[in-house]
């Protein structure tokens, strides 16, 4: 888990949210509140506060800990198939390039139609891939038997658990340390 860092502001102190089973909503984006967002939510009585930060906040009659972990009261279902975007299409394809097998950042990634639109290809989950700049300019408009280029893995539309089990291969730059047992809680435990 990444350093922790010493809070001096409030808006240095995100809220994770879990769904009322205790599991986050989401690992990609990570399901994060702002600390107003969390207060607000208090106020509301639709969380219950699981952790929190030393950071306080004053009002004029009182003073509040931010929350750092917050459970929704209702359970919000999460049986919906995956936003198509470009960043879940990387996330599915574990940001690895499907032509040469090569990882990059997302920044270094673009996505390639296997059957080229000029030849019918559609613009949904089975027929584009993540391919590096230079793999989607050697492709370019041909059929993969044409130019000797094949993914790597057939294109598929992922379910929401196959993009949150790689998103959890690819954390945030940020952890508080009180989110740790609810980011991981599926983990394999292992005797040390």
């Amino acid at each position: 888990m990444d350093t922790v860092l010493s809070m001096t502001s409030p808006e240095q102190c995100p809220a994770l949210i879990l769904n009322a089973d205790y599991r986050p909503l989401s690992y990609f984006p990570l399901s994060l509140w702002s600390w107003q967002d969390a207060i607000r939510a208090l106020f509301r009585e639709s969380v219950i506060v699981v952790s929190e930060y030393e950071q306080v906040v004053h009002s004029p009659s009182r003073a509040i800990r931010l929350p750092s972990v917050l459970a929704l009261k209702e359970y919000v279902p999460q049986e919906r198939g995956p936003a198509f975007t470009r960043f879940n299409l990387f996330l599915r394809d574990g940001f690895t390039c499907q032509y040469c097998g090569d990882r990059f950042r997302a920044t270094d990634l673009t996505f390639d139609h296997v059957v080229p639109r000029s030849r019918g290809g559609r613009t949904q989950w089975d027929n584009i891939v993540t391919a590096c700049r230079a793999c989607n300019l050697a492709k370019g408009d041909k059929m993969p038997d044409d130019c000797h280029m094949h993914p790597l893995s057939k294109p598929r539309q992922p379910r929401l658990t196959d993009l949150q089990r790689q998103g959890k291969k690819f954390p945030p730059n940020f952890l508080h340390e009180s989110w740790g047992d609810f980011l991981y809680w599926d983990t394999e435990l292992v005797d040390q």
